[in-house]
This record gives C-alpha cells, structure tokens and sequence, in this order.
C-alpha cells in the first residue's frame, strides 16, 4: 500500500463505519431519525429506508481493502460529505427545518470531506 493509500485508509474506514452505522439506524427507525436531524417527519418512512439503503451502499463500497485501491473510494465518499453537507444547510436556510442533531451532523460530514482531503494531498512515502 503506498504511503497517499495508507493515509486514505483511517478517514475512509471511519467514514464507512459513520455511513453503515447511519444505514442501519435509519432503516430501524426512519422516523426517528428524520425528526432528530430535520425536526420533521418523513413523508414516507420508505423513502427515508430507501436513503437508508444507499448509505448501506456507500460504506460498504468504500471500505478499505488490499484488493483495490482507496481512489474511487476516497472520490465517492469526499463528493458525498461535501455535498450532503451543503445540502443540509441549504435545507435549514430555505425549508428553514432543523432537528437537534442538523448542525452536528453538517460539522461531522464536513469535517470528514476535508480529512479526506487533506489525508489525499499528504506526500508519498
């Protein structure tokens, strides 16, 4: 594993684990969910386990391993974190929504897309 490969493995192996983690929950509780991070309820519990399922998708297409190379993941999971981070606020700002878990949440995905990308930008070894 090259030195960029290595430094890519901790913030994507966390990442995984923050997004399986998050699948699972939501596809237990939907509705509890929706209402901690939007302060609302789902207007469809299917649609949230949908989202559920594809957070599911992500981790596990992510997760490091010896066999491939951590560059689609590191580009899947940066592009996600940046974006879903920015599209809560965007939620908060015009829906003007927010349950008590939206501001950690936004911190937590935008923190974890610039450790990526500072994690890729670390010199080979």
């Amino acid at each position: 594993m090259s030195g960029r490969d290595s430094s890519l493995a901790t913030p994507l192996t966390l990442a995984a684990i923050i997004e399986v983690t998050t699948g699972v929950v939501v596809l237990i509780a939907p509705a509890m969910v929706v209402r901690w991070l939007l302060g609302s309820e789902p207007p469809s519990s299917a649609v949230a386990r949908c989202f559920g399922i594809a957070l599911l998708a992500l981790g596990a297409a992510c997760w490091p391993t010896e066999e491939r190379s951590p560059v689609q993941a590191f580009r899947a999971m940066s592009i996600y974190n940046a974006l879903i981070a920015l599209y809560l606020v965007l939620v908060q700002m015009i829906g003007h929504v927010a349950g008590p878990l939206l501001w950690p949440v936004v911190a937590l995905h935008a923190a974890i897309a610039c450790w990526l990308v500072w994690a890729s930008r670390l010199p080979r070894t």
